[in-house]
C-alpha cells in the first residue's frame, strides 16, 4: 500500500531548512503525524588526500550535539549551486587547501527517516597550502594525520559525523581492493 500523504503544513522554516508535519496513513494502515525537515542545501563534504598519504581532519564544537567533534571538512551547496564548486569553496575556506584533482566518491541519504537530505563526499588530491577563511560560526581546528590513523578513528566511533565516518570507510575498501589486485 505505501504510505498516503492526507495533508502538510510547515511548522518552522529558515534559510536552511523547512520542517513539516503532515497527516499520513502508513503502510500498515495507521493514522500518523509524520514530522520531517526538507533541506535547502546539498551537504557536501571533502576527503583531501596528500602526496604523503596524509587527511585533514577539521575539528569543532558541535552545538547540536553539546559536544567536540572530528570530521571531514565539509558545508552546504545550495541548490543551484554546483556541489563540486561548494566543496571546494568549504575545503579552501575551512582547511586553506586547494586541490587539482577531484572525484566523487560517493552519495548518501543522511537520516533518511526523517529528513530528505542528500549528502555528497568527493576526494581532492593535488593538494596546494594556503590561508584558511572560516565563517563566523566556525571555529576550527585543522589536524593533519595519515589516512589510516583517519580510518581507524572512524572504525573505532571517534569520528562519529555519517559522512565522515563512510567516506574513510568507503576510501578503506577501496584501498583494500586495490592492494588486492
Amino acid at each position: 500500500m505505501g504510505w498516503q500523504k492526507h495533508s502538510s503544513k510547515i511548522i518552522y522554516e529558515n534559510p536552511w531548512m523547512i520542517v513539516h508535519e503532515d497527516e499520513v496513513t502508513n503502510p500498515g494502515g495507521g493514522q500518523n503525524l509524520y514530522g520531517h525537515v526538507h533541506f535547502k542545501n546539498v551537504a557536501v563534504a571533502v576527503l583531501p588526500l596528500d602526496d604523503d598519504g596524509c587527511t585533514r581532519l577539521v575539528g569543532q564544537d558541535r552545538y547540536t550535539l553539546g559536544q567536540y567533534s572530528w570530521e571531514l571538512p565539509m558545508g552546504g551547496a545550495p541548490l543551484h549551486e554546483d556541489p563540486l564548486e561548494a566543496a571546494k569553496r568549504e575545503l579552501r575556506e575551512e582547511t586553506g587547501l586547494t586541490a587539482t584533482h577531484w572525484r566523487e566518491l560517493m552519495r548518501l541519504h543522511l537520516s533518511n527517516s526523517i529528513t530528505d537530505e542528500l549528502g555528497i563526499v568527493f576526494v581532492a588530491t593535488g593538494l596546494t597550502e594556503g590561508a584558511s577563511a572560516p565563517e563566523e560560526t566556525e571555529d576550527l581546528d585543522v589536524r593533519t594525520l595519515p589516512l589510516s590513523n583517519a580510518i581507524d578513528l572512524a572504525m573505532d566511533g571517534e569520528i562519529t559525523d555519517a559522512m565522515s565516518a563512510a567516506a574513510l570507510l568507503r576510501i578503506a575498501l577501496e584501498l583494500r581492493a586495490d592492494e588486492d589486485h
